[in-house]
């Protein structure tokens, strides 16, 4: 199981390719690193509302994490990964832990 920690938050929206899994946000501690089949480990994230609906697409592709560590309970982790559970039937674990 191949981990990819985070340095910073992260804005889905405009920060990650949902076809490729890289993140693309060239201020971004980790840009031109995929997320794609990693347990990706992060504090929290950042950005708009539109966030969930680019790390859904990047699930639905085959490009997002296998499972997520986040520092604490977050509404983007929380409704991308819901959506792609209700919808298509891809399941991405969740674990929140103070010290991800």
């Amino acid at each position: 199981m191949i981990k990819l920690r985070l340095d910073a938050p992260i804005s889905f929206w405009g920060g990650l390719d949902p076809q490729t899994g890289v993140i693309i946000d060239v201020h971004h501690p980790q840009c031109g690193e995929s997320i794609a089949g990693k347990v990706l480990v992060l504090e929290r994230t950042t950005g708009s509302t539109s966030s969930p609906g680019t790390l859904v697409e990047a699930i639905r592709l085959g490009n997002g994490p296998q499972a997520i560590i986040v520092g604490q309970p977050d509404m983007t982790i929380d409704s991308a990964t819901f959506i792609a559970r209700t919808l298509y039937g891809i399941e991405v674990p969740v674990t929140v832990s103070e010290n991800p």
